[in-house]
């Protein structure tokens, strides 16, 4: 399981509901550098440092070598693990399933178990739009705020939600961010990996601490043919002194850590990641950029200072097309320290990985003629997480002025499937999708 995929094989399960089961590949086990766990993003991250000679060539080379030592996603709270507990959450995976290392014999125990759980949905008559339904996507975005997830999640929970035939909103991810908080101490923003999330009992205690805390629908169905509330009758709390998930006493952050942004800058949405640790707000200037290859460059090069607005554009769904995610540049931007000095706006998205102010899926995108595109170097740029608000310092009448001078970009695919998907693609805030 990575990234993409695993919203994609929700989707289809969703268009054909036929008696199903999920199931994930496993997350990878932390590679050793310097005696601290390390993974992937260590390694992005080790770039940006490596450009600002605070490490050497060898000491990249022994990270590279050490950070991905086998099979198995991203190992921190990114995308994959993040879509991976959602989907367990929502009840389409078996209890515990995302919390397994996918070189353990719980892994392979877990595709066993699967099969057996498949051949009696089949003889109830189970089907997975009996399963995701608007309470049970609830259940998960209420589990991926406890946990700190991915910025991914928005636009593949919301097409996921289309294809199950589910009404979902971003709006949705404010309502439930505001009376859940999040309680993993997980990377990106946190210090753990997953494997410790895995050693301490999983995802099934963080679910039943939420169901009792009455946060979660325990009557929604799961592909056990149980409900919520039976599937974590008998589970026992995590082990006393453990700190990888804190008590509702002690929260990482009070509240939601996916904020959606509106303004002038995203007048139907943006998404943000807000640990707490990068500050609420943020004011300053643009730099813009037309592809993510030419603010690594400016990254890497040490045209980037103190006080600036990366904006990164025409990365958006029908720009790229294909919306990629900007991994490199906030890499970098954290390799380099700058990751409480600078911020970053783009209609791309972002890896999982990603940490620091950074703001995404921003909407109307550049190539629909969103203010984004419209954007120069040296506008003032207003980033307000309390306010939830994303705004550029420009007046009504230059805001006009530019939007008539703007001209759309050629198309980057005039023929084949990527020319197909950009002409038929949906807005980020409604998922992306192609069948609206």
């Amino acid at each position: 399981g990575c990234d993409k995929n695993m919203p994609g094989c929700l989707m289809g399960l969703a268009r054909l509901n036929r008696p199903s089961v999920f199931v994930y590949g496993g997350t990878i086990l932390p590679g050793c550098f310097q005696k601290k766990d390390v993974d992937i993003v260590s390694v992005f991250e080790a770039v940006g440092k490596h450009a600002n000679q605070q490490m050497t060539d060898r000491q990249l080379a022994n990270l590279e070598a050490c950070a991905i030592p086998g099979a198995g996603s991203c190992g921190g709270m990114y995308t994959a693990n993040t879509m991976a507990s959602a989907i367990e959450a929502l009840g389409m995976s078996l209890p515990n399933s995302s919390a397994q290392a996918a070189v353990s014999s719980d892994k392979r125990s877990d595709c066993q178990r699967a099969g057996e759980a498949v051949m009696r949905l089949l003889k109830w008559g189970i089907r997975p739009r009996d399963i995701m339904t608007r309470k049970a996507f609830e259940n998960a975005l209420t589990v991926i705020t406890a946990l700190g997830g991915s910025t991914n999640a928005v636009l593949h929970m919301l097409a996921m939600a289309h294809s199950a035939g589910v009404k979902l909103s971003i709006d949705d991810f404010t309502r439930i961010g505001r009376r859940v908080p999040v309680l993993a101490d997980l990377k990106p923003s946190g210090k753990y990996v997953m494997a410790e999330l895995v050693r301490i009992g999983g995802l099934t205690p963080l679910m039943k601490m939420l169901l009792d805390k009455g946060l979660l629908h325990g009557d929604c169905l799961t592909v056990t043919g149980q409900t919520v509330t039976e599937n974590l009758t008998k589970v026992k709390p995590y082990p006393k002194g453990q700190d990888v998930i804190r008590g509702f006493d002690n929260p990482i952050k009070k509240d939601g850590h996916l904020v959606v942004l509106y303004g002038n800058l995203a007048e139907t949405g943006a998404v943000a990641k807000i640990s707490g640790k990068e500050g609420l707000r943020f004011e300053g200037v643009a730099k813009v950029f037309d592809s993510e290859e030419k603010a690594l460059k400016a990254i890497l090069k040490g045209s980037i200072k103190k006080g600036d607005v990366i904006v990164i554009r025409y990365e958006g769904p029908k720009g790229g097309p294909g919306m990629r995610e900007m991994l490199s540049p906030t890499s970098a931007i954290m390799g380099k320290g700058l990751g409480k000095d600078v911020a970053l706006i783009t209609d791309g998205r972002f890896s999982g990985g990603s940490h620091g102010f950074v703001v995404g899926h921003v909407t109307p995108e550049a190539a629909e003629g969103g203010l984004i595109g419209l954007l120069k170097n040296g506008d003032r740029i207003v980033i307000d997480a309390e306010k939830r608000s994303v705004n550029a310092k420009l007046t009504k009448s230059e805001i006009s002025k530019r939007r008539r001078q703007w001209k759309a970009p050629k198309a980057r695919y005039t023929k084949g499937v990527l020319a197909k998907y950009a002409k038929l693609v949906t807005s980020a805030h409604l998922g992306a999708v192609t069948d609206a």
